[in-house]
């Protein structure tokens, strides 16, 4: 398989549009790496360089060691799948399979060697002789996917292949691709807007908005330890709530102020926030970080008033308000609650984060890409 390397990388359309601004991304031999972010973050654009179909505007990409900057995409030894689909109607699943490898004048017999050890991967051999009309979308999916899988790539690319999927399958599609990963030991970039698809799929996520790519890391590393607000809310689910407080300085300890409640930063959380007395900050606390309890804590005890219960079996969802700030929390399914309850909170302050209201940056930890 191979390495992928963007050096600099950059994509500007007509009229000055920046798309995509200095990607700096390495991608080692058989990594799975997925580029996450809403929509018009630069991640298909960036992929799209990748596989040839954008022309790269600034920087250079290497594959395996090789410049691609001017290579067209027959020649780069990538496969794509897209989202949708992109299957001859008119063909049957074989032939849809095997038409890359026919263009490209391969021996019959290894093309029926190959398309029948896809169908065997992906469990689709009694498929073979149908249309993709007769399929389903996960159906159709895996053939698309079987498609890339024959022509023996270096380098998968996946555009957003599950999003046209219902909840069900997407979650199916997911794990098939994990384990195809893991048969295959391929090298491969996949695109999503989905964080969750991120987490529980990659070697490691490229976070990505307004063309620039945020932070590298591994699922965890960027969960536990965000370059940034942005960063921060992106990657977890429910995402991580942030209440704007003010640092202020009382009894010789730092105190985060919400109007509300007050909140003792860590020791070392302190240190770091002792230049920022008298200035407000965003206070970020994750929804499985915040601990209910029956009786207000001596300590951090944040009194919150319920006005939205979401029972989802295993746990349940609080959306909860101060005075003026709604954060969401995760409890225990056999904490009963009710709209207009007041519930008693304590946010786990080691996990928590403190970031800088005008640059957004994480305060009180050094984090760069990993």
């Amino acid at each position: 398989m191979a390495k992928v390397e963007l050096k600099g990388i950059g994509k500007v359309y007509d009229g000055d549009v920046r798309a995509v601004d200095n990607a700096n991304i390495t991608i080692e031999d058989r990594e799975f790496v997925v580029f996450v972010g809403p929509s018009g973050c630069g991640k298909s654009t960036t992929l799209r360089m990748v596989a040839g179909l954008e022309d790269i505007t600034e920087g250079e990409l290497y594959i395996d060691g090789e410049i691609m900057n001017d290579m067209p995409p027959k020649d780069r030894n990538i496969a794509m799948v897209f989202q949708n689909y992109a299957l001859y109607p008119h063909m049957t699943v074989y032939d849809n399979m095997a038409f890359g490898l026919k263009i490209r004048k391969t021996d019959k017999a290894e093309i029926e060697r190959r398309v029948k050890e896809a169908a065997r991967i992906l469990d689709i051999e009694e498929l073979l002789e149908r249309k993709p009309k007769a399929l389903s979308g996960g159906q159709r999916q895996r053939v698309a996917v079987g498609r890339a899988i024959v022509r023996n790539p270096k380098v998968f690319l996946f555009d957003e292949p599950l999003s046209n999927l219902d909840a069900k399958l997407r979650v199916q599609m997911r794990a098939e691709i994990s384990d195809l990963h893991h048969r295959l030991k391929a090298t491969m970039i996949y695109v999503t807007h989905d964080q969750i698809e991120a987490m529980t799929m990659s070697d490691k996520i490229v976070v990505m908005k307004d063309g620039k790519v945020q932070q590298i890391g591994s699922p965890m590393y960027l969960y536990n330890h965000p370059i940034n607000k942005f960063v921060a809310g992106f990657i977890g689910s429910p995402p991580m709530n942030f209440l704007t407080v003010k640092i202020i300085e009382k009894g010789g300890k730092i105190i985060a102020d919400e109007g509300s409640f007050e909140l003792y930063p860590t020791e070392e959380q302190a240190k770091h926030l002792k230049a920022y007395v008298g200035k407000e900050v965003y206070f970020g606390v994750r929804p499985e970080d915040m601990v209910y309890s029956k009786t207000p804590a001596e300590n951090n005890n944040m009194q919150l008033q319920c006005s939205v219960v979401e029972p989802l079996g295993a746990e349940t969802h609080l959306y909860l308000k101060s005075k003026t700030q709604t954060l969401i929390a995760r409890t225990e399914p056999e904490n009963k609650f009710q709209v207009g309850d007041t519930a008693n909170f304590s946010p786990l302050m080691e996990k928590t984060k403190f970031f800088d209201k005008d640059t957004e940056g994480n305060i009180c930890e050094v984090v760069k890409s990993e």
